[in-house]
Order: C-alpha cells, then sequence, then structure tokens
C-alpha cells in the first residue's frame, strides 16, 4: 500500500492537528485524542494518521494506488497551510 509521510515543524503543533481533524470530522470519520497530540481521519481513498512530537506535527497517509496516496497528500498540505496562513510550514512528504 503506497504511503507517505511529513514531519512539519510549527509553534503549535497540536492545535493545528486539532483543528485538521476537527475540519473534517463533519464529512468522515475521526478520532482525536483529548490533548490533541494524535488524530486519525479516514479518507475514502485512505487513512492519515498524525501525531505531536515535540515542535513538530507528524503525517502519515496511506491510499490503494499512488495516485491517491498523491491526493491525500495534497488535501492534508494544502488544509494545514490554509490553517497556517500567518506562518506557513514547509511540508516535504517523503
Amino acid at each position: 500500500m503506497p504511503g507517505a509521510q511529513a514531519n512539519v515543524a510549527m509553534e503549535t503543533p497540536a492545535r493545528y492537528l486539532g483543528q485538521l481533524v476537527k475540519h473534517f470530522a463533519h464529512k468522515l470519520p475521526t478520532t482525536l485524542a483529548g490533548d490533541n497530540t494524535a488524530g486519525h481521519i479516514a479518507f475514502p481513498m485512505g487513512p492519515c494518521d498524525l501525531s505531536v512530537r515535540g515542535e513538530t506535527l507528524h503525517m502519515r497517509v496511506e491510499a490503494a494506488t499512488p495516485e491517491d496516496c498523491a491526493q491525500l497528500q495534497d488535501i492534508v498540505a494544502r488544509h494545514l497551510l490554509r490553517f497556517a496562513f500567518r506562518s506557513p510550514p514547509e511540508i516535504a512528504w517523503t
């Protein structure tokens, strides 16, 4: 199963993790730890797992095809950049 991950340095990663999960919770199944240090979004094409590690937001996506994986990366990155517009982080998927 194709997958990708990104470690994004941010001042308040838990805040943005919470925003991402809550944003998608209106349309998709999600889970969020009470302290905003871990979350999961069940996209139709595959899961996105999020966690906070110090000053870093760790994001991991998986999908059945490389195309779906690329689409998930784009969706998650675009939303994170929209939420963090005051100080846009660098997002590099590997």
